[in-house]
């Protein structure tokens, strides 16, 4: 069969299923994607930094999350070939904080050890004394370390591109729930699609779409709350992103708004409110790196529901004994990240048969 024969269902239209979607049909693949809609997709709540560097994150999964950084100006310029321009990715660097030398050095020393094998896209490292001449709502007791590579991008814009770049090259989008068959066609509805693969990338969802056919992965998901805020006439479209070494972040995007959060609530399963103490936990944590944050205008407060990994690994591939049934997901906060890297590679498995480098370790 080749490849413009090959039909694929890809069920969930979040980050991981657009990226997938979008290169298998560059590849020449007959794409259907199923996307459900439902609230608290990971993908709409997302801060959507791309500076990974930092992170204590070690082994596979930073390899991985390094890469998908790296491979980012790539899938920016396969999307501009497709006649999509518009991501909302933007290299404004990325800024480390703290109050605490010894941390700071701490993670300057990391930064700086990984970038012997990040190449070019990290760009430079700096010890920032003065960080509110970079963002001039930061505490004063803050010094930094400026990476310049860090990048940030709009999740819900970059999904939409990857979706409008998927249907560029012959993919079609099917709205409504999903819900898998024993003989691996999939129900939308009162319809009923039939493929040749089936890709699972339905994010924190992905068991209620496993558990019927006898198997699941080990994923869960974990509530993340992120609230917008508004600095009127104030320019924050050019500030890098601020990683105060902790579990929250800020981000700076156009149109004055400034996205500051997120909470990390395992155990929350499909809840998708906005509650008052992860309000007040979101909020609280801005405002000790950023109180000139204080007088900003809330917008709103998204919420995304993570799909986070049992184990310390995502999973991406194809399920052991079903031939033809593919998965990805539990990709915790790193999805938009790394999905580009990882939906390219798993197109490469679907069509051609083999498992590229950088998804073996995480094989179902």
């Amino acid at each position: 069969m080749s490849v413009s024969q090959h039909h694929v269902i890809v069920v969930g239209g979040g980050i991981a299923g657009a990226s997938t979607a979008f290169a298998l049909a560059r590849r020449g693949a007959a794409v259907t994607v199923v996307d459900s809609g439902l609230a608290g997709q990971a993908t709409a709540a997302s801060a959507g930094i791309i500076a990974p560097w930092a992170s204590t994150i070690e082994g596979p999964f930073y390899d991985l999350y390094a890469a998908g950084a790296a491979y980012y100006p790539r899938v920016i310029e396969l999307l501009a070939e497709a006649g999509v321009h518009r991501t909302d990715h933007r290299r404004t660097g990325a800024l480390l904080v703290s109050a605490d030398p010894d941390r700071l050095a701490e993670a300057q020393a990391r930064v700086e050890a990984r970038a012997r094998t990040a190449g070019g896209i990290m760009g430079d490292v700096q010890r920032v004394d003065d960080v509110r001449a970079l963002i001039p709502v930061l505490a004063p007791d803050l010094e930094g370390v400026f990476v310049s590579g860090g990048a940030r991008v709009d999740g819900r814009t970059m999904r939409d591109a990857l979706l409008q770049g998927a249907i560029h090259h012959g993919a079609v989008i099917v709205h409504g729930r999903a819900r898998l068959l024993p003989d691996l066609r999939v129900q939308v509805d009162a319809d009923v699609l039939a493929g040749d693969d089936v890709v699972v990338a339905s994010g924190a969802w992905a068991n209620e779409l496993l558990t019927p056919l006898g198997t699941r992965v080990p994923v869960e998901p974990q509530r993340g709350q992120i609230t917008h805020l508004r600095l009127e006439g104030v320019d924050t479209g050019g500030w890098p992103s601020v990683n105060p070494l902790s579990h929250h972040y800020m981000v700076g995007f156009d149109d004055s708004r400034v996205a500051v959060g997120a909470t990390r609530e395992t155990g929350s399963g499909f809840d998708s409110r906005v509650t008052a103490k992860g309000q007040w936990q979101v909020l609280s944590d801005a405002l000790r790196i950023a109180p000139g944050l204080g007088d900003a205008t809330l917008i709103e407060t998204r919420v995304g529901l993570r799909p986070l990994p049992e184990g310390e690994l995502p999973i991406v591939g194809t399920l052991p004994g079903v031939s033809g049934l593919h998965v990805v997901t539990g990709f915790g906060a790193a999805g938009l990240t790394v999905a580009p890297l990882t939906g390219d590679a798993l197109a490469v498995l679907i069509l051609e048969g083999k498992t590229p480098e950088e998804i073996a370790p995480f094989a179902p």
